[in-house]
C-alpha cells in the first residue's frame, strides 16, 4: 500500500511539473522559437519543446518523492541514491539529446552512421550524444549502487534504453506508446519507480498525438533512460534478458524499417494510430485526357 501511494504522489508531481514547464516554455521558448520548431512527417511544424518539459517533469517526479520517503531526506540513504542515480541517467540523456536537437544536422542515422563517420575522422552530434549517454549511464549506475557486475549491467540499460526508445520517436505518440507499455511491464513486475517518468510522458501525450509538439532526442532519451534505470531492482537474470533484447531489437533497427513493420501488423498498426490524425488523404492520380479524333470530311468531287 505505501508503495502505491509513494509511485501515485511521483506520479502525480511529475504530470504536474511536465505540463507546467511545457505551458511555460511554450510562452518563451529558449532561444526562441525557430530554435525548437522542426518539420514532422506531413511536412507540418512541430516544436521540441515537449522533450525537455517531459524530462523536467520526470527527473523532479523521482527527487522530490524520493527526498521525503527517504529515511533522513538527505543523501545517503539508499532509496535516495537510487532516485539520484535515475535522475541523473534522465538529466544525461535528455542534455546530450537537446545537444543532438539543436546542433544535430541528421545526415548521418543510427550506429552504423556516426561509426562510419568516426572512421572518416568526423565527429557528428550523434557520436557524441552516444558517449555522452553512455559515461552519463555508468555514473548513474554507480551512484544507484552494486556490484561492479550489476553496475555495468545496468549502466547498459540505461544507455540502451536511451538509444532504444528514440528509435520510435517517428510518428505522433509512438515513442509514449512504447514507454507507457514497457513501462506497465517494469510496474508489474514490481519496479514502482516507472511512475515518474510514465506520468511525466503520458501528460504531454495530447500534444504529442495532436502533432503539435514531439519528445525529439531530449524527451525520447530521456525517457529511455529513466526506464533503463528503473529496471535495476529487477533480478540479475532479468535484467541480462532485457539487455539481450535491447541490443537485438537496436541491431535490427539498422536493417529493418520499425514503421513498414508495424504498418504491415494489423494490431501494432490499430494500437500505433489509436487517438493520432488519419493519414493524409492522397490525391487522385490524373486521368489521361480524352483524345477527340475529328470526323473525316468528305472528299471534294474531281
Amino acid at each position: 500500500m505505501r508503495r502505491a501511494v509513494y509511485a501515485a504522489a511521483a506520479g502525480a508531481c511529475a504530470a504536474g511539473v511536465a505540463r507546467l514547464a511545457y505551458s511555460a516554455m511554450s510562452r518563451r521558448p529558449p532561444g526562441g522559437p525557430k530554435a525548437w520548431s522542426r518539420t514532422n512527417h506531413r511536412g507540418e511544424p512541430v516544436t521540441l519543446l515537449e522533450g525537455p518539459a517531459v524530462a523536467a517533469g520526470a527527473i523532479v517526479g523521482v527527487l522530490v518523492p524520493a527526498s521525503l520517503a527517504s529515511a533522513s531526506g538527505w543523501p545517503g540513504s539508499p532509496g535516495w541514491r537510487r532516485a539520484a542515480g535515475m535522475a541523473l541517467g534522465g538529466a544525461g540523456a535528455a542534455a546530450f539529446g537537446a545537444y543532438d536537437d539543436l546542433a544535430g544536422s541528421g545526415d548521418r542515422r543510427g550506429f552504423r552512421g556516426h561509426l562510419g563517420a568516426l572512421r572518416h575522422g568526423e565527429v557528428t552530434t550523434g557520436a557524441v550524444k552516444l558517449g555522452g549517454i553512455g559515461a552519463t549511464g555508468i555514473i548513474s549506475a554507480a551512484l544507484a549502487g552494486g556490484s561492479p557486475a550489476d553496475v555495468i549491467l545496468n549502466a547498459g540499460l540505461v544507455a540502451g534504453g536511451a538509444n532504444l526508445l528514440n528509435l520510435f520517436d517517428l510518428r505522433p505518440g509512438r515513442a509514449i506508446k512504447v514507454a507507457a507499455a514497457s513501462g506497465a511491464l517494469l510496474g508489474a513486475a514490481g519496479q514502482g519507480s516507472v511512475a515518474p517518468p510514465l506520468a511525466a510522458g503520458l501528460a504531454l501525450l495530447p500534444e504529442d498525438l495532436g502533432e503539435r509538439a514531439m519528445l525529439g532526442d531530449a524527451g525520447a532519451n530521456a525517457l529511455g533512460a529513466m526506464l533503463g534505470a528503473s529496471a535495476a531492482g529487477l533480478p540479475r537474470t532479468g535484467r541480462i534478458a532485457l539487455l539481450v533484447a535491447i541490443v537485438a531489437i537496436t541491431a535490427a533497427s539498422e536493417k529493418v524499417s520499425f514503421t513498414k513493420v508495424i504498418a504491415r501488423t494489423p494490431a501494432l498498426n490499430w494500437l500505433d494510430m489509436l487517438g493520432r490524425r488519419p493519414p493524409a488523404a492522397q490525391p487522385p492520380a490524373p486521368q489521361p485526357s480524352p483524345v477527340t479524333i475529328p470526323a473525316q470530311q468528305p472528299e471534294p468531287a474531281g
